[in-house]
């Protein structure tokens, strides 16, 4: 099992940035594809971006593309998601997942999960 803990979360205007951070530890950091999941209120929970073990593969949800910058440091058992021109329908519950795969865009592929950081974007 990885025990996950996100931070970075917060208020921001529309336009403004934020850069999440997720903190790993338990199992090898590096023998897992990591994902960022976000949940707005009233919607399905969604994968925002996913990152391969070496970080070679990469994804990005399409309405974020342009904005998003995902990557891990395995030194230091960490992911982050970089998010830029921040929109009102951003705001959601963010979360940190890892996958028992080098890589997944698939939910079910997440058995670990963080306990989520709330982005709130303000118009």
């Amino acid at each position: 099992q990885v025990q996950l803990v996100e931070s970075g979360g917060g208020l921001v205007q529309a336009g403004g940035s934020l850069r999440l951070t997720c903190a790993a530890s338990g199992r090898t950091f590096s023998d897992h594809g990591m994902g960022w999941f976000r949940q707005a209120p009233g919607k399905e929970r969604e994968l925002v971006a996913a990152i391969s073990i070496t970080g070679g593969t990469i994804y990005y949800i399409n309405s974020m593309k342009g904005r998003l910058t995902i990557s891990r440091d395995n030194a230091k058992n960490t992911v982050y998601l970089e998010m830029n021109s921040l929109k009102s329908e951003d705001t959601a519950v963010y979360y940190c997942a890892a996958s028992g795969l080098w890589y997944s865009q698939k939910e079910r592929d997440y058995p670990d999960w963080g306990q989520g950081t709330q982005v709130t974007v303000s118009s």
